[in-house]
């Protein structure tokens, strides 16, 4: 049996932790001399407004700056670093913005090094088998060489984030939300599985300077983990990753899927780990949020410790995509902001692709435009709000949930790009939480 070789280390200093990670992995062993390099981070969401929460969240810039230092070292020239950030499909000043804050000025101007965001390139369709073509970004297919330096983290949707499902974000708008597929036996952790599938040459190097629980986003929990995870076989760097996580791989549906695929072993028998080990670093990071159900209404744990009662806002699934998502925390704390102490009159909100209202409600909120096609015609409805948009208009969530007598203050909607703010709070103060960690000097 061929050994997968994956190095664990500890982040101690700039570049030499970098340079030890991916030299015991022999993860530049296959790098094509003169080289055109792809580097893909990950930079999920960004806020302009409160610059957005980083820890554990997006990828560090000390390293990106440092893998391409060792590039450089290499004799590569030829360095892009591309991202698609979720944001508004008009919207390019965010990504601009986080480029820039983040320092990949700096690195073009030191380095040479280009930067792009996907969403302003051409995309190519590929067909990745069993019936599933996405388009993916056509600069990271026509590089000779790759670099995929995701967040480490656990996922509400997929468990853990790793390097496949980093490569998400080369994928176009209409794709990424194709993943979210209400399809049961081609689901979204399905649709992640195939994203490394026909990408070029790869290392992935995974960035746990600072780790996330309950991720993808800021309102997950962030902690200071100093480990990189690396490896040339992206495969048995995320299953690696996922067990330093605390995750076994059996438990992580797209890395079955993808270990199927490939007819590997979900025990790690056939990877070698080198320095640090898993049992040395590893730290359970929860990847989900708990909801309470009871006779007096269904919702995530801190509404039903607040009291709130009368509302049913299940649990959301695989099939509510990134767009929405993004939404989905804005509408829960509007809710608990709105809540005086009357129960509601047995209001239900539901999101995504797939849940069915349920009888006896008074008012039901279809949010999102998938979420009022399927249910549109639902015999169980006896008051509608559909809210129909793609991704919906804050506005309207604010009528819908108004009208069904939660009567939210609309300027929490009218400054989502605040809201990352506010979570970052917990973490003032605490020296591990170094904000040079996102800039380069």
């Amino acid at each position: 049996m061929r050994k997968n070789l994956v190095s664990i280390t500890r982040y101690e200093k700039p570049y030499q932790s970098v340079r030890k990670a991916v030299t015991d992995c022999r993860g530049l062993d296959h790098l094509p001399s003169g080289a055109r390099v792809f580097i893909k981070p990950n930079i999920v969401f960004w806020s302009k407004t409160c610059v957005f929460p980083k820890w554990g969240v997006i990828t560090t810039s000390r390293v990106i700056e440092d893998i391409v230092v060792l590039l450089k070292e290499h004799g590569i020239e030829d360095i892009t670093i591309g991202e698609g950030t979720v944001a508004g499909q008009r919207d390019s000043e965010t990504q601009v913005d986080a480029f820039k804050r983040l320092g990949y000025e700096t690195l073009g101007q030191r380095y040479g090094v280009k930067y792009l965001n996907i969403m302003e390139r051409t995309f190519k369709k590929v067909d990745l088998g069993d019936g599933v073509s996405l388009k993916f970004n056509q600069d990271i297919l026509e590089s000779d060489f790759v670099v995929n330096i995701p967040a480490m983290k656990s996922h509400n949707q997929t468990v853990v984030s790793l390097g496949i499902k980093n490569l998400k974000g080369t994928i176009d708008v209409q794709s990424r939300k194709n993943c979210h597929s209400s399809t049961p036996d081609k689901d979204l952790n399905f649709y992640v599985s195939k994203l490394a599938d026909k990408m070029p040459p790869m290392l992935t190097l995974i960035d746990g300077i600072y780790t996330l629980a309950r991720g993808p986003a800021f309102d997950g929990r962030m902690k200071r983990s100093n480990v990189l995870v690396a490896s040339a076989d992206i495969l048995s760097a995320d299953m690696v990753g996922a067990m330093v996580l605390g995750h076994s791989p059996a438990n992580v549906p797209h890395l079955v899927w993808a270990a199927k695929k490939r007819m590997r072993p979900l025990d790690l028998s056939d990877i070698v780990v080198v320095g640090e080990t898993i049992e040395d670093v590893n730290s359970f990071h929860e990847c989900d949020f708990e909801y309470s159900s009871t006779e007096n209404g269904e919702m995530p744990i801190p509404l039903a410790k607040q009291g709130i009662s009368g509302l049913f806002y299940r649990k959301f699934d695989s099939s509510m995509c990134t767009y929405c998502s993004a939404l989905n925390g804005v509408i829960l704390a509007s809710i608990r902001s709105a809540w005086k102490g009357e129960p509601w009159n047995n209001v239900e909100v539901l999101t995504g692709k797939i849940m069915e209202p349920a009888p006896g409600m008074s008012a039901t909120i279809l949010i999102g435009k998938c979420m009022h096609k399927a249910n549109k015609s639902h015999p169980n409805i006896q008051k509608m709000l559909a809210v129909k948009g793609c991704p919906p208009k804050p506005m309207d969530i604010v009528n819908a949930l108004t009208e069904a007598g939660i009567e939210v203050d609309s300027s929490i909607f009218a400054q989502i790009d605040i809201l990352p703010g506010f979570f970052m709070g917990r973490y003032n103060g605490q020296s591990e939480f170094d904000e040079s960690f996102y800039t380069v000097v």
